[in-house]
């Protein structure tokens, strides 16, 4: 059962992509067909995680868990393309981790991501995937902010799904962003203090121009945000898995959402199984023991 979101909460239309069901893997399509089209999310956020653990596992250098991390992003992505989803966000580098890894691991990301991108346009092309980049982009290295600018350029009029890398991101700076640009607009009489609503700050987030997410998974089993979204989550949905990153491929993408699927979205509201309402709370008694 689903609830409407509430009143003031940031909606966008659903125009869904045409999906490809016949181009998913026999083992992807078996899930699929469990799951309700109508009731597909418009946006799944995925908290990537577990790309170091997964290779110390193994007895392996981390790079070689950020490599395979990369080939996850790809399968992911296409699965999510086959079956219409609209926008699919992933946390690809935070702010935090920009910042305190150590500097010849943060190199190594910006040499794969730069890999990534030139390897996988033409894949997104083919998949009509449009990529977006949010986050403090402009504190990357120029050379690989040229390799984003290029690919989203290069993917800008595609109609499929939206693939949204975050990328030294961070929530509470966007936030931060997003309350300077509303200092500004009071600072030029553009908008009044006292008139500014929650539309007003989603307009300046990082993410104004997709809905809010209605799943978010995160894998490796860490029960936790990250600093991940954290307006935009306010009714989301969260799927936790066991399973690192470098190991989740698409069909758990779709096992994810037909959990999603189960759950009764409630916004605030009181559910099916929530107790009757009582009709004249007036003249209920209350104790206090």
């Amino acid at each position: 059962m689903y609830s409407s979101p509430p009143a003031g909460m940031a909606t966008h239309p659903d125009t869904r992509p045409a999906s490809r069901i016949d181009e998913l893997i026999p083992e992807e399509r078996a899930v699929y067909a469990t799951l309700k089209p109508e009731r597909l999310p418009q946006h799944v956020a995925i908290i990537m995680d577990g790309n170091g653990r997964w290779a110390g596992r193994r007895s392996l250098k981390r790079f070689l868990g950020h490599q395979q991390g990369a080939k996850a992003v790809q399968c992911v992505t296409e699965t999510a393309a086959c079956i219409g989803l609209p926008w699919l966000t992933l946390y690809a580098l935070s702010l935090e981790n920009n910042l305190r890894r150590p500097r010849a691991e943060v190199s190594f990301l910006m040499r794969l991501l730069k890999t990534y991108l030139d390897d996988n346009i033409a894949r997104m092309m083919k998949n009509n995937i449009r990529l977006r980049c949010i986050g403090r982009i402009h504190d990357l290295p120029p050379d690989v902010q040229a390799k984003m600018r290029d690919a989203e350029e290069a993917t800008l009029r595609n109609t499929g799904t939206t693939l949204t890398l975050a990328l030294n991101y961070g929530a509470r700076s966007e936030l931060v962003d997003a309350f300077r640009r509303l200092a500004e607009e009071v600072r030029s009489k553009r908008l009044n203090p006292e008139r500014i609503t929650e539309e007003d700050i989603h307009r300046h987030l990082y993410t104004a121009h997709m809905p809010d997410p209605d799943l978010l998974i995160r894998t490796s089993g860490e029960l936790r945000v990250s600093n991940f979204l954290l307006w935009q989550i306010a009714y989301t949905e969260i799927f936790v898995t066991e399973r690192f990153w470098p190991d989740f491929r698409g069909i758990h993408l779709l096992e994810a959402i037909a959990a999603f699927q189960r759950r009764e979205r409630r916004y605030g509201a009181i559910g099916e199984d929530g107790g009757e309402v009582e009709e004249n709370p007036e003249r209920i008694k209350i104790a206090v023991s």
